[in-house]
C-alpha cells in the first residue's frame, strides 16, 4: 500500500505539470471557458465518446459515476490516454494546419465494499491555446495617395489564449437495489484563463494598445448520477442513464488591464479594473440509452444539454468605481452522440476473437456566440465520427488489460473559421487482479 500510495503521489505530481501545455489551436479556444474537451476514455472515444448508459466490469466510465457499482469485485483497474491531431485551419482562400499531441486523462477505480465502487482521477475540463498575428496598412491607400503617414505607417494585432481547467475528482458507485445503480463524482476544478491583444504601429506618433483578461479558478464541481438496466431474456439487457451537473459561479475577480503606449513617450497610460464573478459553469443535464446483446455487441446514444444561456449578467468594476453590466454572448449547447461495439468472443482462446471492434459518430452545437466587425455570429457547429479497436493484452501474467486506439474525424463548421481536425486517441487500461485471495491446500 505505501508503494501504491507513493506511486499514485508521483503520477498526480507528473500529471498535473503535463497538462500545463494546452491541448488545442483553435482560436475559438480564446473565447468563453475555453474549448471544452471529450472527457470520456479511450474505450468510450472509439464510439465517439457514447457512455451515459455503459456499464463494464473492466472500464472505467468516468461520465456516469453510478456505472462504478459494477467494476469487478477482484481487480484494480488503471487507465490513462492520451492524443495526436492534425488540425486545418481555413478562412477564405487562406489555409493553415498545426499538428499537435497531449496527454489527456488518468483514472482508476475498484470495487471498495460489496456493490460499492469506487474511482478518481485526473481530467481536463476545457483547453485554451491560440496565438496570431496579422499586418495590415494604417488606412486605405487609395484615399490618401499622396500622404506618407497613410503609405507608409503599418498597424501590427496579435491575439493570444493561453490555460484552461483541469479536474481532480473522486466518486462512488453504489448499488441499492438489484438493477438501479446511483452514483457522485466531487471534484476540485482549478485552472487560469488568460487573453491578450496587442497593437502596434511602426510609426511612433501612433500609440500601441496592450489588452489583457487573466483569472485564475478554484472552485468546486459536483455530478450526481443513476443507471437502471433491465435485463431483457437470458442474454440481452437495456440500460438507462442520467447525470446531473449543477452550475455555479466559479469565483474570483478577473483583472482585465489597458495600457496605451509609444515609443517615444517616457511612461504609458494604464488603466486597470475588476470583472466581479466574470466567470461561470453551465448546469448540465445528460441522458444515454444502451442495448447489449449476449456480450458480443453494444449499442448506446447520449444527449447532453448544456445551459449557458442562464448564466448571471457579469460586471465590471472600474477604477474609479462605477459598475458596468454586461449579458454573455452565449448560446445553449446540444449534443448528442451514437456508437457501438462489436466482439466476435470476449472470452474467446485467441487473440482475433477478443479484439473489440468500434464506431461512432455525433454533433454538437457551440456555445459561442462571437462578436465580428459584421454582428455577432454563432460559433462552430461540430459534425464528428469515428472508429476504434479495443486490443487485448495478452500475456502469462495478465491477461485482462486492453489498449485502446480510436480515430477521430471533428469539423467545425463556423461563419468565421472553418476547422478539420483528424485525431488519435490512445487510452491503455491495466486490470490487475489485486484483490484475490490465495487458497492452499
Amino acid at each position: 500500500m505505501r508503494k501504491f500510495l507513493l506511486s499514485l503521489s508521483l503520477i498526480i505530481s507528473s500529471t498535473i505539470s503535463i497538462f500545463a501545455q494546452s491541448g488545442t489551436l483553435s482560436p475559438y479556444s480564446m473565447y468563453g471557458l475555453g474549448s471544452l474537451v471529450d472527457q470520456s476514455n479511450g474505450a468510450s472515444r472509439g464510439m465517439n465518446g457514447v457512455g451515459q448508459a455503459f456499464r463494464e466490469g473492466n472500464q472505467i466510465n468516468y461520465l456516469n459515476p453510478a456505472s462504478y457499482s459494477s467494476v469487478d469485485s477482484l481487480t484494480f483497474i488503471f487507465d490513462v490516454g492520451m492524443s495526436l491531431q492534425r488540425t486545418v485551419f481555413k478562412e477564405g482562400s487562406v489555409t493553415k494546419g498545426a499538428n499537435i499531441g497531449d496527454f489527456e486523462y488518468f483514472i482508476a477505480g475498484f470495487r471498495a465494499a460489496r456493490h460499492l465502487g469506487m474511482a478518481f482521477g485526473l481530467v481536463p475540463y476545457t483547453d485554451m491555446g491560440f496565438g496570431f498575428e496579422s499586418t495590415q496598412k494604417v488606412n486605405n491607400y487609395a484615399q490618401y495617395p499622396y500622404d506618407p503617414l497613410y503609405t507608409s505607417t503599418t498597424q501590427t494585432t496579435s491575439y493570444s489564449a493561453d490555460g484552461g481547467l483541469h479536474e481532480l475528482f473522486l466518486g462512488a458507485g453504489w448499488e441499492p437495489v438489484k438493477n438501479l445503480s446511483i452514483g457522485m463524482n466531487a471534484s476540485f476544478l482549478w485552472g487560469t484563463i488568460g487573453r491578450e491583444v496587442t497593437s502596434t504601429f511602426s510609426d511612433g506618433y501612433v500609440n500601441s494598445i496592450y489588452k489583457s483578461y487573466h483569472q485564475s479558478v478554484h472552485t468546486y464541481k459536483l455530478s450526481f448520477a443513476a443507471q437502471y438496466s433491465h435485463p431483457i431474456g437470458k442474454r440481452d439487457n437495456l440500460t438507462v442513464g442520467a447525470t446531473v451537473t449543477p452550475g455555479h459561479r466559479l469565483g474570483g475577480d478577473a483583472e482585465l488591464e489597458y495600457v496605451s503606449y509609444n515609443t517615444l513617450a517616457v511612461q504609458g497610460d494604464t488603466t486597470q479594473c475588476y470583472a466581479k464573478g466574470g466567470l461561470s459553469m453551465p448546469t448540465e443535464i445528460a441522458f444515454g440509452v444502451a442495448y447489449k446483446h449476449d456480450n458480443k455487441w453494444k449499442v448506446g446514444l447520449d444527449y447532453s444539454f448544456q445551459n449557458w444561456n442562464s448564466l448571471p449578467v457579469r460586471h465590471y468594476l472600474k477604477p474609479d468605481g462605477s459598475i458596468v453590466g454586461t449579458t454573455g454572448s452565449y448560446d445553449n449547447r446540444h449534443r448528442i452522440n451514437l456508437g457501438g461495439e462489436w466482439c466476435r468472443n470476449v472470452n474467446g482462446r485467441s487473440f482475433a476473437d477478443r479484439i473489440k471492434y468500434r464506431a461512432g459518430i455525433g454533433y454538437t452545437s457551440s456555445y459561442l456566440k462571437i462578436n465580428t466587425t459584421d454582428g455577432i455570429v454563432n460559433g462552430p457547429r461540430e459534425v464528428s465520427a469515428s472508429f476504434g479497436v479495443g486490443l487485448p493484452i495478452i500475456n502469462n501474467y495478465n491477461n485482462r488489460s486492453i489498449l485502446n486506439i480510436g480515430f477521430q474525424w471533428v469539423n467545425e463548421s463556423g461563419s468565421v473559421i472553418r476547422e478539420n481536425t483528424f485525431r488519435i486517441n490512445i487510452g491503455l487500461t491495466f486490470n490487475e487482479r489485486w484483490f484475490a485471495k490465495w487458497k492452499f491446500e
